[in-house]
């Protein structure tokens, strides 16, 4: 959990643990949890590989990510037009956001006029070790130290035609004044023994 992001944005593609696709949501600090489509029959929805066996990408890799999520979403919400960041993202996310929920949704992002682009002038900090869950996705959640508002993220991506793609989306703004912890580096590994 990132914390208590100032509440700017949040768009999710929400993947069930019990099933398939739960759906897509907006969250932000006052607004209430978020809301989860009705179940019922998952969308049908074709993917191009099973559950990702990749590993987890390298540092370069994972800020390239990061970095081209918030050039994407900045794009979007200087033009008002949400259908390529929709497009670029995983079928799962193209299913649960159509263009117009993703300009409601990007909508307390736009009144804030954070420049999210000023996030590829600084390596991510990670508030959370890069890790991939049980169904392959990708989840990187971390901030951008920007000063004197950092961009908090909380992102996942999905495998899809050899390559990931964005499968949920949360930001938020934190006053660099209230600090933010990362994540603790990994251990390193124990030497072999001969």
């Amino acid at each position: 959990m990132i914390g208590n992001p100032l509440p700017i944005v949040a768009a999710l593609a929400i993947l069930s643990m019990t099933g398939p696709l739960a759906a897509g949501a907006a969250r932000a600090q006052s607004a209430p949890p978020p809301v989860v489509a009705p179940s019922g029959a998952p969308p049908n929805v074709s993917y191009s590989a099973p559950v990702s066996t990749q590993p987890l990408p390298d540092e370069l890799t994972r800020a390239k990510l990061i970095w081209t999520t918030m050039v994407a979403i900045q794009q979007a919400d200087e033009s008002g037009n949400y259908s390529v960041l929709r497009d670029i993202a995983s079928p799962s996310f193209q299913v649960a956001n159509d263009p117009s929920r993703l300009t409601q949704i990007f909508a307390g992002i736009r009144s804030t006029n954070i420049d999210l682009s000023n996030c590829l002038l600084l390596a991510p900090t990670y508030l959370q070790p890069p890790a991939m869950d049980s169904k392959g996705m990708l989840r990187l959640t971390g901030a951008c130290g920007l000063r004197p508002t950092a961009v908090v993220f909380d992102l996942t991506f999905q495998w899809v035609a050899n390559r990931w793609k964005l499968f949920g989306v949360s930001l938020g703004a934190r006053s660099i004044a209230s600090g933010f912890a990362p994540a603790p580096a990994p251990a390193p590994a124990a030497p072999a023994r001969k």
